[in-house]
């Protein structure tokens, strides 16, 4: 059982353990000390986004790395796609970004990506975290004081390489004189995204673009896609992208302000892959939280969906199991394998813009024939995440939900990987019943287990 690592790396409150420098170095020198058995060689390239942290954190986890005997490069700030992109085309032992995702700015994470470019197996997260440990155990003052050290010199020609990526995967995309609006989340999108959406033929309004390091995901971003949506009503614009604070997921909003997520987004990338002969096995990969109307969807055009985990490491572990090329979350994370490694809002953007311009079609009418089962997710804030089934008034509200909507909703009850959370999700016909039996379970769950 994994003690540090989540579904999306190791993350916590910015100076608080498991991020706090003593951790941190031992991070950096555990890692570098499991790659010195990688064939390839300990070679790190590092990235981050816009948070007040995480240049500290760099400094810190590059002293470990380097005092563990690996060579780090840096991007600077960047996105975690790009990131898993870069350490794969460039033959990296690793590549690691120091993100907190869609977290406040007190909170801070480090991801970590193998040399194919994916995500770490649990396996090698679980050996890493062991030597964590050890080197914690062992620690000396000695090797603390090189965490005052600085974060190698940043590589700026990263970017403009992730950016020919990027364009490369849409030749010929134009957007035939639209405006669109893009919402950076004042995060990593900030450093790549107004080049790449200039010169393709619109008007492109970028907003929150202007980070401080602590202003990323505030009341901006794939957090808050309803500010994007009103900014597209205000400009009379074609569409609406947003991302989050690291810029691995994206949401849409429509010409009429309604916000598209993930779903829908598999939804109409599914069908113009498959369209085209593009989409392996007629299958989508989506998650336990895709709504049941994403699934008459697919259904009706002849594709099949798979649920995975909550997670787009599960998702993507899924998809390689079955040959499936297209998979994805209602968050928006969405994979396009063969193209990417893992979830990338920008690139998902570009696809999304595409197929709008192949179409001749806006995404509105695009994604018109999703009709989405009413769904509402309660979060509980949890002081420890002990099995739900295990605490008997917890589990008699979940059984008494399931009995009432078998057949007309469903019931899923999980924790967040990446934050002390349980999230309740119910979906069902009946708006009312949804919400009776989702606030009795979370009040169940806050009454044993909240904080």
């Amino acid at each position: 059982m994994k003690k540090l690592f989540g579904t999306d790396g190791i993350r916590g409150v910015a100076g608080q353990a498991p991020l706090d420098p003593t951790t941190i170095y031992a991070i950096g020198r555990a890692l570098a000390q499991t790659l010195k058995d990688a064939a390839r060689g300990p070679r790190v390239l590092l990235g981050m986004d816009t948070r007040e942290s995480s240049e500290s954190i760099a400094a810190t986890l590059t002293a470990g790395l380097l005092d563990g005997g690996a060579t780090v490069e840096s991007a600077g700030v960047i996105t975690t796609p790009a990131i898993a992109h870069l350490a794969h085309t460039h033959r990296f032992a690793a590549g690691v970004v120091i993100s907190a995702s869609h977290n406040p700015w007190q909170d801070n994470g480090i991801k970590l990506f193998g040399p194919d470019g994916f995500k770490l197996p649990d396996a090698t997260e679980l050996a890493i975290e062991e030597e964590i440990f050890r080197q914690l155990e062992s620690s000396t003052d000695a090797g603390q004081r090189r965490t005052l050290g600085a974060a190698p010199e940043v590589n700026e020609a990263d970017r403009a390489e992730y950016t020919r990526f990027l364009l490369a995967a849409v030749p010929g995309l134009s957007l035939d004189n639209r405006t669109i609006v893009i919402d950076c989340a004042n995060g990593a999108a900030s450093a790549v995204a107004p080049q790449l959406f200039a010169g393709l033929g619109g008007n492109v309004i970028v907003t929150h673009a202007g980070p401080d390091g602590r202003n990323i995901n505030q009341g901006c971003g794939a957090l808050h896609p309803e500010v994007v949506a009103a900014e597209v009503l205000k400009h009379r614009a074609s569409v609406g992208i947003t991302f989050d604070g690291d810029a691995d997921r994206a949401l849409f909003a429509d010409e009429n302000g309604k916000v598209v997520n993930g779903d829908a987004v598999l939804l109409l990338a599914a069908r113009d892959l498959a369209e085209r002969g593009l989409l392996a096995q007629q299958t989508v990969v989506a998650t336990t939280m895709s709504n049941m109307g994403l699934e008459a969807a697919l259904g009706r055009a002849g594709i099949k969906m798979l649920r995975a985990p909550v997670g787009d490491k599960y998702v993507l572990e899924q998809m390689l199991a079955t040959g499936a090329t297209l998979g994805g979350e209602q968050s928006g994370h969405v994979i396009f394998a063969g193209q990417s490694t893992t979830g990338d809002g920008l690139l998902t953007a570009l696809l999304v813009l595409d197929i709008m311009h192949r179409a001749g079609r806006s995404l509105a009418e695009l994604t018109a024939d999703l009709k989405t089962f009413p769904q509402v997710i309660v979060n509980v804030k949890v002081r420890e995440k002990k099995p739900l089934d295990s605490i008997p008034t917890v589990a008699k509200a979940i059984a008494e939900a399931d009995a009432a909507l078998a057949g007309s909703g469903r019931v899923v009850i999980r924790y967040s990987g990446t934050e002390a959370l349980a999230r309740v999700m119910i979906e069902a016909e009946d708006g009312a019943a949804m919400n009776h039996h989702a606030n009795a379970i979370a009040e169940a769950i806050r009454a044993e287990l909240g904080t």
